[in-house]
Formats: structure tokens, C-alpha cells, sequence
């Protein structure tokens, strides 16, 4: 990882003017726009072909701001009410200034997506849901729950592209398609190594292994690193982000923080490196017909904020392990499709039966559901303030739905199997709202760039599903335009 002395360099494979590492999302907007720009853009990817992480995403998009969807999904959303709820459910401490201009450009640019060839379908999921099984394109992400409702205006921002389940491989296919339609060319099967260095202290290529071969990249205007963050770190992760050392990845193998720390070699500054976000596989749909409670049976949240926020709360600040209560009625009012193959790990006539076999203090888990039960028959919830929607006192038969179990139907098997969760990380390089890569002193360091995973973008203490590939876009698109111009 340590940077190489232009100088030393005596021969370059390929010279450009943008080098992109790295083909997620990121990657790709960056090269697509750097490529328009008129620039020759070369891209490395270290796997055999284009996708990464995004391609195995859930294909969300979070954008608002009064998008064609939303309109047409009879919903009015400006900037400014995106802003608000983004910036408390992705704070504390999210980077405002790049909040901003992502709000600001919301709209803009879901223009951007469909022009590359994404479809949205005018239609509303109208409830909490990790994924809509079918193809609606606008969904809930919680903007809808206390206390966001009473933040900002609520309006649906989750944007789908017209496919069932998992859809991150079609937003890759479309942007890959645009990049290389643009111009871009793309170099497989390449590691990139260490940052290239002139005299100036000007970042002009990379070094890079392909099938045991050194080489060596030139790039006369900037080099941008979108390669993913460090989920796949183990020693990263010790001495950054603990919370995830436990528990399952999102990720595609190979996020492994080479940019971040090929970047961190030559001085770069990273920022929110501690901050994980952490997907408990519980289902929404029997959670908020439900209760999600802890260990001792206690609820700690209104079920029916987006998921990632129960998650966290639950694996930061609850006692293990979690388990969704939910009743009869409440488990058959969800359809087949919608449980993801998740089924009861204990069924119970009482209470009492149920607790025992949770190995819940007696009288705990009583208490909470009698509780719920006598002011959900008022259509209220004093301790959480979960929608009235959702609301009805539970009766017996009571299920236990152990999150541990995963899910086995669709998307990928098992994910967060053993303790429930599966995560990633957020923190990355300190980067400004162009891209430039900032050093430890602030200073920006020439020819470097950084989006996706590998910097440091919107988010704060908190995440949205969507943002990434969001965030990952649009920066990357701001970056690929300012490396363009050399």
C-alpha cells in the first residue's frame, strides 16, 4: 500500500486521463460522466467483471423531491422535506453540506437513472418491508414513523426499478451499459496495489496486479477510488467498527478497504469509521403486526420505523437475544410470499408457556403484551407511538419468530444466519463534495478522489436503505466531472 515514487516507474501498461478503480455503482457513474466529459477513461476491477457489492444490493434508491414516481404515486415531497427526515434518520452528525446538495438534486437525478434506462413502476408498497416481493417502484422507508412524521413532511422516497425482489443487478446492468457506452473501458481481473506519486505530490496512476503480472497505470487528470468499503477486513474492522466482527456481511467478498488504505498510506483523512449499518433479519410485516422485543421481553421501539433503525437499536442497545411476538391473526394476515419462508420457531396457547420456553424473566413478556394490548385497544401507543394502522390487541395462539433463522426464500439464503444480523460498513475517506480526497491537515490531495463505500459520504451515526447507491451515484457522477477537467 505504500505509494510509489513516480519516478521509479519505468514503464506504464495504459495511460488515461480519468482511472477509475473499482466498478460498483460508484465506479460506474463516475466513469459514465468523466467519459462525456470527453475524458479517456480507463476502469480496474479486481473481480472478473463489473458489479461488486451493488450488483448483489437490494436495488433501492432513495431520491425524492417531488420525482416523476411520487407524482404519479399522488404524493408531494420537496427538498426540504427529504432533507429533514434524512437528516435525523441518518444522524446524528451526517455530513449536511453534502446532504444537502443531494436533496437539493434529488429529482435531477432520478431523471439521471431513467435516461440510463431504469423503469419505475407508478405504484405504492404501503407497508414496512425490508423488500416488496412484486414490482411497485416507490416504497416506505420509515418517513412515515414517529418521530420522523412529526419531523418532516412524510412522503415515500424508497425507489424500486421495475424487477421483482433484488434488483441491484439490473441499476448495475443499465450504468455499466451507459459507462461503456460513453466510452469507458474496463480492465478485469486487476488489483490495484498503491497510489502513483509525482515530485508535486500529485496522485497520477496506480500500480495494479493482473494474473501475477505487476503493472503500472498512468492518469494525466485524477484517479478515483470506488472500491467498496472494509466489511471484508477482519483487522480493519477490530480497529474500527467491533460491532460487526460478530455478525454476517452484506457484500460481495472482496470489500476489503484496499482504496481506503492505499489512500490512508499517503495521508488521507477517514471519517465516521466506527459507524456499521446492521440489518436484523426480522420481518417487518409480522413485526408491526406484532411486538419486537429483547431478551427479558421487553419492547424497546415502534415496530414500524424503517427496519435498519429497530436493527441497530436492538443489537447496540438491547440485551440478546430478539424475537418478534406476533399472534394467529397476525401471522396469517401476512401472505406466504411476504414471510420469505420465515416461520415460528415456538408456538404457545399462553403467555406464560411462551416465556419459559424463551428462557424470559416469568411474568415479563405477560406484562409487555398486557400492556400493548390495553392501549392498542384504544388505538394507542403511549410508550412508542406506533401507527394506529398497526394496532390491535394480541390474543392467543402467541408465536415467537426467532430472527437468528434468517431468511430462506429468494434474495440470498440465510443472510445474517447464527446471530440474526448481517451488516456493513460506512465510514470511508474524507472526501469533499466534488470527490477531492482530503488529507489529515484538510488539505486536498491533487489527483485524488474518492466515492461509494471507500469515502465517506451522507450518512451520520445513521442509514436509510437506498442511500448508498444513491450516495455512491451521485457523488461518483461529481467526482467523474472535476477528475475530467484534470
Amino acid at each position: 500500500m505504500t505509494p510509489v515514487r513516480a519516478r521509479d516507474v519505468t514503464h506504464y501498461a495504459a495511460e488515461t486521463d480519468v482511472l477509475v478503480v473499482g466498478f460498483g455503482c460508484a465506479g460506474a457513474a463516475a466513469a459514465f460522466e468523466a467519459a462525456s466529459a470527453g475524458a479517456d477513461v480507463l476502469v480496474l476491477e479486481r473481480a472478473g467483471g463489473p458489479g461488486g457489492s451493488s450488483a448483489l444490493s437490494g436495488g433501492e434508491l432513495y431520491l425524492g423531491g417531488g420525482t416523476e414516481v411520487q407524482k404519479a404515486c399522488g404524493f408531494e415531497d420537496s427538498p426540504d422535506d427529504m432533507f429533514g427526515y434524512l437528516r435525523a434518520a441518518l444522524g446524528p452528525h451526517a455530513d449536511e453540506e453534502k446532504l444537502r446538495l443531494y436533496c437539493d438534486g434529488s429529482a435531477a437525478h432520478f431523471q439521471w437513472f431513467v435516461d440510463r434506462g431504469l423503469t419505475f413502476e407508478p405504484a405504492l408498497w404501503d407497508a414496512p418491508t425490508w423488500m416488496p416481493t412484486t414490482r411497485e417502484g416507490l416504497m416506505w422507508l420509515g418517513e412515515n414513523a414517529w418521530p420522523y412524521n412529526e419531523i418532516a413532511r412524510p412522503a415515500p422516497r424508497g425507489h424500486r426499478c421495475a424487477t421483482e425482489a433484488y434488483g441491484g443487478w439490473l441499476v448495475m446492468e443499465k450504468l455499466v451499459a451507459a459507462a461503456e457506452g460513453a466510452g469507458a473501458v474496463a480492465h478485469a481481473d486487476t488489483l490495484a496495489t498503491s497510489l502513483i506519486v509525482d515530485d508535486t505530490g500529485r496522485v497520477v496512476g496506480v500500480t495494479a496486479r493482473r494474473h501475477g503480472e505487476h503493472l503500472a497505470y498512468r492518469a494525466r487528470g485524477g484517479v478515483v477510488v470506488t472500491t467498496g468499503g472494509f466489511a471484508d477486513n477482519e483487522e480493519m474492522l477490530a480497529d474500527h467498527a467491533p460491532h460487526l466482527i460478530a455478525h454476517g456481511r452484506v457484500s460481495d467478498g472482496l470489500d476489503d478497504g484496499s482504496g481506503i488504505r492505499m489512500a490512508a498510506a499517503l495521508g488521507a483523512a477517514t471519517r465516521r469509521m466506527g459507524t456499521v449499518e446492521l440489518a436484523l433479519t426480522a420481518l417487518p410485516a409480522l413485526a408491526v403486526r406484532g411486538m419486537l422485543v429483547n431478551g427479558h421481553g421487553q419492547r424497546f421501539i415502534n415496530e414500524d420505523v424503517y427496519p435498519g433503525l429497530f436493527s441497530v437499536a436492538a443489537v447496540l442497545t438491547q440485551p440478546a437475544p430478539y424475537w418478534v411476538i406476533v399472534d394467529e391473526e397476525g401471522y396469517e394476515s401476512v401472505p406466504e410470499r411476504e414471510r420469505w419462508g420465515v416461520v415460528p420457531r415456538f408456538v404457545s396457547e399462553t403467555l406464560d408457556e411462551l416465556e419459559a420456553e424463551l428462557g424470559m424473566p416469568p411474568g415479563a413478556l405477560e406484562s409487555a403484551v398486557a400492556t400493548y394490548n390495553t392501549y392498542a385497544g384504544r388505538g394507542q401507543d403511549p410508550y412508542f407511538h406506533k401507527d394506529p394502522r398497526w394496532l390491535r390487541p394480541l390474543k392467543g395462539p402467541f408465536a415467537a419468530v426467532d430472527p437468528r433463522a434468517g431468511f430462506h426464500q429468494g434474495g440470498r439464503p440465510g443472510a445474517g444466519a447464527g446471530t440474526g444480523v448481517a451488516g456493513f460498513t460506512l465510514g470511508g475517506l474524507r472526501t469533499t463534495v466534488d470527490g477531492a480526497v482530503l488529507d489529515v491537515s484538510g488539505a486536498v490531495l491533487p489527483g485524488l478522489f474518492a466515492a461509494g463505500r471507500a469515502a465517506s459520504g451522507i450518512h451520520g451515526e445513521g442509514y436509510v436503505s437506498g442511500t448508498s447507491l444513491g450516495d455512491g451515484t451521485f457523488f461518483g457522477r461529481r467526482a467523474g466531472v472535476v477528475a475530467a477537467r484534470g
